[in-house]
């Protein structure tokens, strides 16, 4: 008698259900980096949902997702959106002086001189590049050009980025709004998967996610447009530049003041007024060392992960996906290193 299942209708299945597997995920390839970002933003602003929720009432569901809505793109998109045309203005209008020649390094003033240890050698220095800086450009045109053509299409792309953002928090919130079956269908999942301790790991990647997202890109987020602020007031040249350096030093948790004391350094060098310099540097120091407050009021508890995951994340994800990559990065490898960790730590018989 031949059997019903014999082991060539076995394999024919799984390579069958294999083929439908591939073609499904070619089909949605597209979108899943929009879907992961819509559901990381869920899990991250559920909390503030809720509240609003039981505030009003349930009753009053619609009416508190339209207002969520509204409040969600004034305190996330306008910031991002100022961030992002910064960047292309001032890249642009870096690249339009390159091609005509009138990019021009102010001279240091004479108080850089005075500055203790590197002041004499950062004065010759900076004085030699903004005397011959005319040279140089005409002498290289081509390869600054073909360099600033390239940043100027990163840069650019930010704008891109923006836009899969603003789809990724409409999805969002129809994730929120649907957040009971949506959760019970992630913990169904994982249990069929994983076995009884589905729940715990489907709670244990939402605090990941919550965690990493409150208490590195949010505070980062921050960091960057208050800096930026500040770059516009003294009137810092390429001040979206000098943001978004600031923002990948938060992201991939370097101290800020990498950053910040070059751009004092600037700012003294080109300030009208020494008092507005003093002025500024004072305030961009305190904008760097605030995430010390910002963090445990965001956070409310130290990060489990370590910061070269986080980093390793922050990194990979940029050069896989850009600037969306940057935030997705570090929010999925922190995850699925807690993952790795529950399953190294958990008693595999049990």
């Amino acid at each position: 008698m031949i059997r019903e299942k014999t082991p060539v209708t076995a394999i024919l299945r799984i390579v069958l259900l294999l083929l439908v597997l591939a073609w499904c995920f070619y089909i949605i390839q597209p979108f899943i980096i929009i879907l992961v970002w819509a559901t990381i933003i869920g899990v991250a602003l559920y909390p503030v949902y809720k509240k609003l929720l039981l505030f009003f009432g349930q009753k009053k569901q619609k009416a508190v997702t339209v207002l969520f809505t509204v409040i969600a793109m004034a305190i996330i998109v306008v910031p991002s959106y100022y961030l992002a045309s910064s960047l292309v203005k001032t890249t642009k209008i870096t690249a339009e002086k390159i091609r005509t020649n009138t990019l021009k390094i102010p001279a240091p003033k004479e108080s850089v001189r005075e500055w203790p240890l590197v002041g004499e050698n950062l004065y010759e220095q900076w004085s030699g590049i903004s005397d011959n800086l005319e040279n140089y450009i005409r002498q290289n045109q081509d390869i600054l050009l073909e360099i600033g053509g390239k940043l100027l299409g990163g840069v650019t792309g930010s704008l891109a980025a923006l836009a899969i953002f603003i789809i990724s928090l409409l999805i969002s919130i129809v994730f929120m709004y649907n957040a009971d079956h949506s959760y019970s269908a992630a913990k169904k999942l994982s249990a069929k998967l994983l076995g009884a301790p589905g729940d715990e790991v489907v709670e244990m990647s939402r605090d990941t996610i919550r965690s990493v997202v409150k208490g590195i890109l949010v505070v980062a987020i921050i960091q960057a447009f208050l800096a930026l602020l500040g770059f516009e007031l003294i009137g810092l040249p390429g001040a979206g530049l000098w943001a978004l350096a600031a923002l990948l030093a938060g992201v991939v948790q370097l101290p800020m003041l990498l950053v910040m004391i070059p751009a004092i350094a600037v700012a003294f060098s080109t300030a009208d007024n020494t008092t507005y310099a003093i002025v500024f540097a004072v305030y961009i120091v305190l904008v760097s060392f605030s995430d010390t407050f910002l963090k445990p009021l965001l956070l409310g508890k130290g990060l489990k992960t370590p910061m070269v995951v986080i980093l390793i994340g922050a990194i990979g994800g940029l050069l896989l996906h850009g600037i969306v990559g940057l935030f997705v990065g570090p929010v999925v490898l922190a995850v699925v290193y807690q993952l790795y960790s529950y399953w190294v730590d958990s008693n595999e018989e049990a």
